[in-house]
């Protein structure tokens, strides 16, 4: 398994990494335990600590995303909480964070990308391992930073103008697999307790500076009811049988909605899924992979 280390991305020559500096981080039951009632599970693996499974939800470590970004992140021009907004997330698993424990959080900054009407479009990459290096996940965060005129004065980096975010062409049958959660009306006040404290999800007049009539659910939250969904529709619930999920945010959800997924099967241990509420598309060019069959127990 590889290790991954900040040192190990150079520029040519040798020069100075992108990578910020590691952080770490650590997380307890209660974490886990928040985590996936915030993302809507019922599963008992997920929310019942004396279950003989009991495991952490797979998409936990989403929660790190952008976490130890390089120094010069702080040189984009602020955005307003309500006007900063997920637009893109990728998460792969290489294997699964215990239920309590600490890890090494290291981010950088790998697009910067200015966008019409006062917009920029960052991405981050996120490597989450243990103290010795060896990794339990990497992520891809992709945001808008609406307001922003200008980019500023950033440093040319290694990879400035690389980018993640990509379509996907869907085919034009019926889905394969279709499945749908009820958002309550209390949900984003849930998931905001695992640590994402943006007023645009439960303040009225925050979520009206972001251009919005009400509060909307977290961007992550409508991310982790996508993989919540698909893991008990596609693994049986299985944690050890997810690899990676990646997402486009389209459209915002609201409380009191229907979140509803389809998915078709694109290949083994594969499928691409959009997601929706009342016919509006609010997940796009996303795809959901995971092993096919139970991995073997490790002696």
């Amino acid at each position: 398994m590889p290790q991954y280390s900040p040192t190990s991305v150079l520029g040519p020559g040798g020069s100075p990494s992108v990578w910020g500096e590691p952080l770490r981080l650590s997380w307890n039951l209660r974490d886990v335990l928040l985590y996936a009632v915030g993302i809507g599970s019922r599963d008992l693996r997920f929310v019942y600590e004396a279950h003989p499974e009991f495991a952490v939800f797979p998409t936990f470590p989403i929660r790190f995303g952008t976490l130890g970004a390089a120094s010069f992140a702080s040189a984009l021009p602020p955005s307003l909480g309500p006007l900063t907004i997920d637009a893109e997330r990728m998460l792969e698993m290489h294997r699964p964070l215990p239920t309590a424990g600490a890890a090494k959080i290291c981010s950088r900054i790998v697009g910067i990308h200015e966008r019409p009407k006062g917009s920029s479009f960052v991405e981050y990459e996120t490597l989450v391992s243990d103290d010795a290096g060896v990794p339990y996940c990497r992520l891809v965060t992709g945001q808008y930073r609406r307001g922003v005129n200008q980019l500023g004065d950033i440093e040319p980096f290694e990879g400035a103008g690389t980018t993640y975010s990509n379509k996907l062409a869907f085919p034009s049958t019926p889905p394969d697999v279709t499945c749908e959660q009820w958002i309550p009306d209390n949900q984003a006040l849930v998931y905001r307790l695992s640590g994402d404290y943006n007023p645009l999800h439960i303040d009225v007049d925050a979520a009206k500076v972001g251009g919005f009539d009400q509060p909307i659910l977290h961007g992550l939250c409508t991310f982790g009811h996508c993989a919540s969904m698909l893991l008990g529709a596609l693994c049986d619930g299985d944690p050890a049988r997810f690899k990676s999920i990646k997402v486009r945010f389209s459209s915002p959800v609201f409380m009191k909605s229907s979140l509803r997924v389809h998915a078709w099967h694109d290949g083994p241990g594969r499928v691409l899924f959009q997601a929706e509420v009342d016919g509006r598309l609010v997940v796009a060019h996303a795809y959901f992979e995971f092993h096919e069959a139970p991995r073997a127990a490790k002696l």
